[in-house]
């Protein structure tokens, strides 16, 4: 059974944070606390990034935040991206609210109970009947990962409408108590937004025919340390191994290979690869490890210098 893409759209919070702003943000709460920073400072010039978005203004990082607040500020802007990004999905697809069958919901970076889904119901004009599926902890494979999950469901609904939305608003896990490495290069590299896609296993009417195949996941054992939360009563605390982009040279292509080998594809059938923007040396690592040439992933690094 095909399943198609019906539509894709993102949705970025209201606050614009310009990359030179964040840095001398950054330079009046770190450098009087944290020895380090003169040095680290300079990876917010070299990151790759002009400007990301925020759920809440500036001067928010100025000031201390607990649980509380920080899930607060997470329940008021993620709801707004969720419903900003699946409308525009729906928009493009031609579906109402109600015409949705499923909705998938990825999300890391704060909770909600009931899931943002069901904070937006009303608003987005869902059915009662409904089939949530709320998906936490899957971090930067989110997206991917989602998509894979939405097709399966189509696959295994038939004339199901499949709505997936992937929302994570990182910058409220700054913190200025820590003092980690971790948290400047956080703070360098996080930015807000959302993203939608309508699919199904009936064809679009109109516009190109996307398929969506069924996915492939890999999973390392013994990688708990690489990248995740650590989590205490102020919040989420970020982990950034330094390995990263080294686990990327040396990780990636057979995890790749092993993909193609199950859509019985290989790399010379593959006419462009589409890459999370994990940051500037781990696009360069993917690169590396692909065999592709530098500059490939533009669209990467594109995505990466306007959003985070």
């Amino acid at each position: 059974m095909s399943i198609y893409l019906h539509s894709l759209a993102t949705a970025l919070p209201p606050y614009c944070l310009n990359q030179s702003d964040v840095r001398d943000r950054a330079a009046l709460i770190f450098r009087d606390r944290y020895p380090q920073f003169g040095r680290l400072s300079r990876t917010f010039d070299t990151a790759g990034i002009d400007q990301r978005h925020s759920v809440v203004p500036m001067d928010w990082f100025s000031q201390d935040h607990g649980w509380a607040d920080r899930n607060s500020a997470f329940m008021t802007g993620a709801r707004q991206m969720f419903i900003d990004a699946a409308q525009g999905a729906l928009i493009e697809a031609g579906w109402r609210g109600a015409d949705v069958d499923c909705v998938v919901t990825v999300c890391s970076t704060g909770i909600a109970t009931p899931s943002l889904d069901a904070q937006a119901l009303t608003e987005m004009g869902f059915r009662e009947d409904i089939m949530r599926v709320p998906v936490f902890g899957l971090g930067c494979a989110g997206g991917v990962s989602g998509l894979s999950t939405a097709q399966t469901i189509a696959a295994g609904l038939p004339g199901a409408k499949v709505l997936l939305v992937v929302v994570e608003a990182c910058s409220l896990s700054f913190r200025a108590d820590r003092l980690q490495k971790a948290d400047i290069i956080a703070t360098v590299l996080f930015g807000d937004g959302s993203a939608a896609a309508c699919i199904s296993d009936t064809p679009p009417t109109t516009g190109k025919t996307v398929t969506v195949s069924r996915g492939h996941q890999k999973t390392w054992p013994d990688t708990l340390q690489i990248m995740g939360w650590n989590v205490d009563e102020t919040g989420f605390g970020v982990v950034f191994d330094r390995s990263i982009p080294d686990f990327v040279k040396t990780e990636f292509a057979a995890a790749t290979d092993s993909a193609l080998k199950a859509a019985n594809l290989n790399h010379a059938q593959i006419d462009r690869y589409v890459c999370h923007p994990g940051g500037a040396k781990v696009v360069d690592a993917i690169e590396g490890a692909l065999h592709l040439d530098q500059g490939s992933l533009d669209a990467e690094r594109s995505t990466l210098r306007r959003a985070g």
